[in-house]
């Protein structure tokens, strides 16, 4: 029997793209293994474990977590994953991620979600949060009862600093910038492929297409 070929995705797509979404349709309907940078960090910093208390003190003063870190906590969670099919989320952000990525493995698709910037604000800025149970509005498709209030306790909502229009014109300018080159050095590679659309539910069958034909969807 020959040996089994296994098929290594990443997606990428700037906050605020559906990429959490994509993901999880992706996952489970290709049984594919997530790997998603944030939750990584999120919960080796609610550990405590070395790499949470390095990567904190960055964050707690607003700074990025440096490339070989989040490098070197990735791959090695890649070498735990080197028997399954995999789904990488929210890395690589950088060139330098990327080519350290491509001399231990190398991708078979690098999936792209082409959401235009003026879709992304909407859907950014509608979002309103009740900070006791992190529960999510959005003011045009799931909005509270009544505006501003939380359904369940009657608490303020409140958005989050990275929801302010300002903040996400920044964070959509600095993710373009950022990933750029990375787009680029998987396009020359011509493992590429862009999937462009305003709404998740039609990007998705798409997509799902695409992904049928390089291996068989869970029955």
């Amino acid at each position: 029997m020959g040996a089994r070929l296994l098929f290594r995705a990443i997606i990428m797509g700037p906050p605020g793209s559906g990429k959490g979404t994509v993901s999880e349709r992706i996952v489970n309907t290709f049984g594919l293994k997530h790997l998603s940078s944030g939750e990584l960090l999120r919960a080796n910093i609610r550990n405590e474990t070395e790499f949470g208390l390095l990567a904190k003190s960055f964050i707690d003063v607003g700074k990025l977590v440096p490339d070989v870190a989040i490098t070197r906590i990735i791959l090695n969670e890649l070498k735990e994953m080197n028997q399954s099919n995999w789904l990488l989320d929210g890395f690589p952000r950088t060139l330098p991620q990327a080519e350290e990525l491509q001399k231990v493995c190398q991708p078979d698709t690098v999936i792209n979600l082409n959401v235009p910037f003026e879709t992304i604000k909407k859907r950014l800025t509608s979002r309103w949060i009740h900070p006791g149970s992190g529960r999510v509005y959005n003011v045009d498709f799931n909005p509270p009862k009544i505006t501003g209030i939380d359904d369940v306790t009657g608490e303020l909502l409140i958005q989050r600093n990275d929801d302010k229009p300002e903040t996400v014109t920044l964070r959509l300018q600095a993710y373009e910038e950022q990933t750029r080159p990375v787009l680029e050095y998987y396009q020359n590679k011509g493992i590429l492929e862009v999937f462009s659309g305003t709404e998740t539910n039609k990007i998705w069958p798409e997509l799902r297409a695409f992904l049928s034909k390089k291996l068989p969807p869970l029955s």
